[in-house]
């Protein structure tokens, strides 16, 4: 049997389907996977043991290449107007990921809750239930690339990662409430992120002998190599997360204008992990994705964050 398996982006996302690939490889004799995704996230598969070929959009003759395939089946993880073109090119019965955006928009209008109690991995699982395929409950997968060079200037002392970047400036917690953070623990820090976060890690670290800013010097695949050598993960709700979580590290992750119940909290993430969010904000959540400034000018539900709850945690943990 081939499959093709279709999501386009983004760094979470794309890790949040890695137990579909696994199940599939695993659950179906002699099955081959194929992996199609936008050319920037070829290296979050590349390594995968369970697929046996990634496909991207840059490459020439994309469409011949893809019906040349005559796949059994193609399972749409992504499902919007772009992989609808692909399944009308193809000719191929596509079975399709539901994004739920109707309960997600009901709720960003506050009109109703209709968001289902179920995490994203397992409505990708249900994409593929028509197969027999069960969740294994063995979490998420990341693979990175095996010559990925060591990260030099990481303290000796066990230490907590700081993700501090964010797809969306209303997912991030501000440089203020970052450093009463920092404030309020001893253990050393590392900080990553995007080149984009390079200049608030400064602000964030700046005065903090503890805290090593590597926003903006690291790859994907070194940013989770840090994370792998951290005792602790404290980050937004972003790729980083996920990763973290199929790392199996213990994360606190911190909620802006998203919301857990939307299903993208961490997966399977190691023990004691722990959500924070300012409850009962009316506004939340305002944007299923997020926003780059606050819509209502207040940004309470990041600047109301309880830093000395996190920092409890946090020190709990060293």
């Amino acid at each position: 049997m081939k499959i093709l398996i279709i999501r386009f982006s983004s760094i979470g996302d794309i890790v949040l389907t890695t137990p579909v690939v696994r199940c599939l490889k695993k659950q179906i004799p002699d099955c081959e996977i194929h992996y199609f995704t936008k050319p920037g996230f070829r290296s979050l598969l590349k390594f995968n043991p369970y697929i046996d070929r990634v496909i991207t959009l840059d490459e020439p003759n994309l469409t011949h290449q893809l019906r040349a395939e005559k796949y059994d089946h193609i399972i749409d993880l992504h499902n919007n107007l772009r992989t609808w073109k692909y399944a009308a090119l193809l000719g191929r019965r596509f079975h399709r990921f539901n994004k739920i955006n109707l309960a997600k928009w009901l709720a960003v209008q506050k009109l109703a809750n209709r968001l289902p109690d179920i995490h994203v991995v397992d409505r990708y699982m249900n994409t593929v239930s028509f197969l027999g395929i069960k969740n294994d409950e063995k979490g998420l997968d990341y693979f990175p690339d095996p010559a990925t060079p060591e990260i030099s200037g990481l303290p000796e002392a066990p230490f907590l990662v700081a993700a501090i970047g964010g797809q969306h400036e209303t997912k991030k917690m501000p440089v203020a409430k970052w450093r009463e953070l920092f404030n309020a623990v001893s253990c050393p820090i590392v900080l990553i992120g995007g080149k984009e976060d390079t200049e608030a890690g400064n602000q964030i670290s700046s005065g903090f002998i503890n805290a090593v800013n590597l926003c903006g010097k690291l790859s994907i695949d070194q940013s989770a190599l840090v994370i792998k050598k951290s005792r602790l993960v404290v980050t937004h709700d972003t790729g980083m997360m996920h990763i973290a979580s199929a790392l199996k590290k213990t994360i606190l992750a911190i909620w802006g204008n998203t919301i857990p119940e939307f299903g993208m909290y961490p997966y399977l993430p190691g023990e004691g992990s722990e959500n924070f969010e300012v409850k009962n904000l009316g506004c939340r959540p305002c944007s299923k994705i997020g926003s780059d400034v606050c819509p209502n000018g207040h940004f309470l539900c990041m600047k109301n964050q309880n830093t000395n709850k996190m920092a409890e945690s946090v020190n709990r943990f060293f």
